[in-house]
């Protein structure tokens, strides 16, 4: 009798575990049935744009145990308008991470995403462009059969993945196709040097059983489980879904919501919303009531989630609420908000100079450093903080140099419209050889550092300083973009003074280095030519997009010398087909930065 007790507690107790082992949120994992070994893999996504998720495409060998991992990865995390990053994961779990910034947003429209993996690299390539390259001795160890996976998940890291918000929910990643092309060096016809010859292709019209699976798991650190119903086929898209469990698959019944609204100065409020809004509703200025101010329009921004109020009347140093209602989304069937009444966060600008110790506190009138979030005025996105006590040469600010942010993506603050001066302070108080560390750093949008090696320029202990000048903002936040290659990137200190030359929006610091000539002929029929100039040499990567943001044309010039240089377009795209008339903006990038410039196309 005891022992049939015994079994009974027993059984009730494991019952007990699954159920509560379950989780209330619900993902999608699609993966091949077969294991690849090299090859070039791509896919056409349109990701999930939603802090605290990710969507991914990905090789994985599923042999259990760390010794055995072998990864490379594609992960388009919501949290940021525009950040897309790379991972190769060796044995032990060692992480390999890049990043590469979008000139649009990887989450409103589809862009096309692929990886070679051969013996002796990995490369990734966005939009028929390669953006990065491992060679490292890891690469050697990336040797066993892998299956191609797209998930869509919930990291329960808020340092990198942000705050994921229920009420977000649902959320989903949208995959056009996938093709892979096997590694036959010397025989193949597609990819780099022509080794890749295509094997297939599923444009998911459906579910392909012999050929993949719906995975119906989960592991540490995910937030969700993996379900089959929330890997949905529609439209010949395969479209993978975050959602709560009481509302699984491809359906929104979720009306968007209001995560914050901040004033930002006397005539302008921001609010943020929890998903796209239909424009007509957002802009609708009636839809939007604030105690005493007066609304004077509505503008809804171009990630489609942010709505503008212009106002007069706003009190900066007063507690004011605001009233919104009437607020749809983009769903087929429209959600609508209810009425929601939330205070207003109020800036508390900054004063200048801004001086900020990255990664430390306050010391030596530099401001401690914080996470970026819509209370602040500055902060890190994703990161860690490492501090040391080494002697730092070529400074007197040793304090600045003895902490630093590590692995940060963004780095953002809040100052009004207009022209600054930035400096950037760096020291390398980790790695003690050239190569060891490289990195791009962009300010607004505009790469100012490319592969930053500080310990081959200045050595270990040492301080760094890149001044820039000039810098113009007008959206009101200066924004920092680290762009990694070999291991992680760092910044130690950054101080921002106000420029009042009134000097035009270009980089200053750059123009002796790189200076692009407008294009002739211009307006043209045909063909046109961009001629500019290298100070030294460089790798030029030239491409052409529409008024919309979407890339048409690309194509990597090589590893140019110093002196004067022309590119010829023919106006077509990269299939070669003609393009009708129309303006488009031509955009040439060399390690001395970027330029962007309008050409008008007539026929």
């Amino acid at each position: 009798m005891t022992n049939l007790k015994t079994i009974f507690v027993l059984i009730l107790v494991f019952c007990f575990s699954i159920n509560s082992s379950a989780k209330i949120y619900k993902g999608a994992e699609y993966r091949t049935k077969l294991a690849y070994t090299y090859g070039r893999f791509e896919t056409s996504i349109k990701s999930a744009y939603r802090e605290g998720m990710l969507s991914s495409f990905f090789t994985y060998h599923d042999e259990a145990g760390t010794q055995n991992w072998n990864e490379i990865d594609i992960e388009i995390l919501g949290r940021y308008p525009n950040d897309v990053q790379f991972n190769t994961i060796t044995p032990g779990q060692a992480n390999h991470v890049g990043h590469y910034p979008l000139f649009t947003s990887p989450h409103l429209d589809y862009h096309t995403y692929a990886f070679e993996w051969t013996p002796d690299y990995v490369s990734w390539f966005i939009d028929g462009v390669e953006v990065l390259k491992q060679t490292g001795s890891h690469i050697q160890t990336l040797t066993k059969a892998q299956k191609i996976m797209m998930n869509i998940w919930n990291p329960q890291y808020e340092n990198w993945a942000g705050v994921f918000n229920p009420e977000a929910l649902p959320a989903f990643a949208f995959y056009d196709w996938v093709s892979y092309y096997s590694y036959t060096p010397g025989t193949g016809d597609y990819g780099t040097d022509n080794n890749f010859t295509h094997d297939w292709t599923d444009e998911f019209d459906s579910w392909d059983t012999d050929r993949w699976d719906k995975a119906t798991h989960t592991f540490e650190g995910n937030g969700c489980d993996f379900i089959q119903e929330n890997a949905v086929f529609q439209n010949g898209k395969l479209i993978l879904c975050l959602t709560k469990d009481s509302n699984i698959g491809y359906t929104d019944v979720q009306p968007p919501i209001v995560l914050f609204a901040r004033g930002e100065s006397e005539s302008k409020v921001v609010v943020a919303f929890s998903e796209e809004l239909d424009q007509t509703s957002a802009e609708t200025s009636s839809n939007f009531t604030i105690p005493d101010v007066t609304i004077i329009s509505a503008s809804l921004l171009s990630d489609l989630k942010t709505v503008e109020l212009n106002v007069s009347g706003l009190d900066l140093n007063s507690v004011k609420s605001i009233i919104i209602a009437n607020i749809k989304d983009r769903a087929a069937i429209p959600n609508m908000m209810v009425l929601r009444a939330l205070n207003i966060i109020m800036a508390n600008p900054l004063e200048f100079p801004i001086k900020i110790n990255c990664g430390g506190a306050s010391a030596l009138g530099y401001l401690a450093d914080q996470g970026w979030e819509a209370a602040v005025e500055y902060g890190y996105l994703d990161g860690n903080l490492y501090s040391n006590s080494y002697q730092i040469n070529g400074t007197t600010e040793d304090d600045i140099y003895h902490s630093e942010i590590n692995g940060n993506v963004n780095y953002q603050i809040r100052i009004p419209t207009g022209n600054y001066d930035v400096k950037l302070m760096f020291s390398e108080n980790f790695f003690t050889s050239i190569g060891q560390r490289k990195f791009d750093v962009y300010i607004e949008g505009n790469k100012v550092l490319t592969n930053l090696d500080i310990y081959q320029l200045v050595g270990s202990h040492s301080a760094y300083e890149a001044p820039f000048t000039n810098i113009h903002v007008e959206d009101g936040i200066l924004e920092i973009y680290f762009a990694a290659k070999i291991n992680n990137g760092l910044l130690n200190g950054i101080v921002i003074t106000q420029n009042t030359t009134g000097l035009n929006n270009e980089l200053e610091s750059l123009p002796e280095e790189f200076k692009v000539e407008q294009n002739y002929p211009n307006p043209f029929n045909g063909s046109t030519i961009i001629k500019y100039y290298l100070a030294q040499q460089s790798l030029v990567f030239f491409s052409i997009y529409d008024l919309l943001g979407n890339l048409v044309y690309s194509k990597y010039a090589g590893e140019l010398s110093s002196g004067w240089h022309n590119i010829q377009w023919q106006a077509v795209n990269n299939l070669n087909e003609q393009l009708s008339s129309g303006v488009y903006i031509a955009r040439l990038e060399s390690k001395f930065g970027i330029n962007n410039q309008k050409i008008i196309l007539l026929k």
